[in-house]
């Protein structure tokens, strides 16, 4: 069965096709990076689309059900091909005051694909939680995610707390979602700001020699 197959299903909204297909390729035995490249190569199409205005808000969601359904499937595959793998740790989370977190869960999908241990603190995180959670994880990455624009002084707060803590200089800080661009990357005093999932895993691999 060819990658191309599923690429269209899950690019064009065909979940129950898409999902069916996925469990074809797992069950047949298919290298569980190929199916994570399918899902890889239908979320840029669906990016895509949704910057044309061809797809809105119901079929991101769509998109990130159905990628949450095969990461189920793939993951325990992916657990005993890179279990000796890990290339290092990031720690990711939606800041305080905003609770969006497809971008974020596609972001977490792509880096565990990747072979990055990833610990995810979910949506609407307090400050001293990434704090506490950067001293217990020890991540070299942290990943800061915020959709709306008051989330900026959210992830500005964030990494000042963890400058205040002497933490700012154990590890990489990047940040992503909505219209998070270079001024604001420059505002909060990140390291770096990722357009997608690819950014966020390409950046992981810079700084973690992966």
């Amino acid at each position: 069965m060819s990658k191309e197959v599923l690429i269209q299903a899950l690019a064009d909204m065909r979940e129950e096709e898409a999902v069916g297909l996925a469990r074809q390729m797992v069950e047949s035995g298919a290298d569980p990076l190929d199916i994570l490249d399918a899902t890889r190569a239908a979320m840029d199409i669906v990016g895509q689309r949704y910057e044309k205005g061809e797809y809105f808000l119901p079929e991101l969601l769509l998109a990130g059900e159905m990628l949450s359904q095969i990461s189920e499937m793939v993951k325990p595959l992916l657990a005993k091909t890179q279990a000796a793998k890990r290339e290092g740790k990031v720690l990711i989370g939606t800041v305080a005051g905003d609770i969006h977190d497809i971008g974020k869960n596609i972001v977490v999908f792509m880096l565990d694909a990747n072979g990055f241990e990833v610990l995810d603190l979910g949506v609407d995180v307090p400050v001293q939680k990434f704090v506490e959670a950067v001293k217990e994880f020890q991540p070299q990455v942290v990943g800061l995610s915020g959709f709306l624009t008051l989330a900026f002084d959210a992830m500005k707060e964030t990494i000042q707390a963890l400058d205040a803590a002497g933490l700012r200089d154990k590890v990489k800080v990047m940040i992503g979602g909505g219209s998070v661009d270079e001024h604001v990357r420059a505002y909060t005093g990140a390291d770096a700001w990722g357009r997608d999932a690819m950014a966020a895993v390409n950046l992981a691999k810079q700084w973690i020699g992966g």
